[in-house]
């Protein structure tokens, strides 16, 4: 039997891919922003997204490996702290009682969502990012686990924000974030079980719907005003979330 909110998860899985699609991120964010505002607790959310990724960032990695966009070196750095991060994150957010998480998620995906209209009017000089990757992917997966996402806007743009390619960056962090949605979703298996498969499969079948009209729109529409309103979006339904979190609406 699937719930009357059904079609709302299939809604928050297309509109998510169809950004992910024309940015390159904000998948989990945009997704667990609608989520939270359906009424999904804050694990359930991170859980679902999560393993609805991890079939999305499957077909990433091995695209972006294909076409030569990963740097082995980059992707070594990245990886392991990466997944212990995921597994930390997955851990202690499956830990805490939802209500209590609500407005924290709440206020960290309002900040996400300035931090990528603020990215929209930013311009990088190149360079080579071989420092501080550890704990960059350490944190960012972290936050992804405790957020239901993040890993692209916090990892993508803070290499990028440091000059090192755009397409490498991309590509790289795409393919370590396979194994963070895979290593959160294991975690959150053993720690709360196969909980909100409704939700998984909405999830998934919006986003594959979505996915080749998202890879369209990634060659048509202007990246700047897209991300701009995509933060806003976001920002909007924060708002909204902390709002209701603290009973003011």
């Amino acid at each position: 039997m699937l719930p009357d909110h059904f079609l709302l998860y299939v809604l928050a899985g297309f509109v998510a891919q169809i950004i992910d699609g024309a940015l390159g991120m904000a998948y989990g964010i945009t997704a667990s922003s609608l989520l939270i505002s359906f009424g999904v607790p804050p694990a359930a959310t991170s859980a679902t997204v999560h393993a609805a990724e991890c079939f999305t960032t499957g077909a990433s990695a091995i695209s972006h490996h294909a076409f030569g966009n990963v740097d082995k070196f980059l992707f070594r750095r990245l990886l392991l702290p990466a997944v212990i991060g995921a597994v930390i994150g997955a851990y202690v957010l499956s830990s805490f009682p939802g209500d209590k998480l609500k407005p924290y998620i709440a206020a960290y995906l309002l900040v996400m969502g300035g931090v990528i209209i603020v990215k929209a009017f930013m311009h990088f000089p190149s360079r080579n990012v071989t420092s501080h990757l550890a704990p960059l992917g350490f944190f960012g997966a972290m936050i992804d686990a405790l957020g239901g996402g993040g890993w692209g806007p916090i990892v993508a743009s803070n290499l990028i924000a440091r000059g090192n390619h755009i397409r490498i960056t991309v590509g790289s962090v795409n393919a370590v974030e396979f194994f963070v949605t895979v290593a959160a979703s294991i975690t959150f298996f053993i720690t709360l079980g196969l909980t909100h498969w409704q939700v998984i499969l909405g999830l998934a079948l919006g986003g594959v719907a979505a996915a080749p009209l998202g890879a369209w729109l990634s060659k048509h529409i202007p990246v700047r005003p897209f991300m701009v309103l995509v933060g806003l979006l976001i920002m909007t339904l924060s708002t909204r979330n902390l709002l209701l979190a603290f009973h003011v609406i």
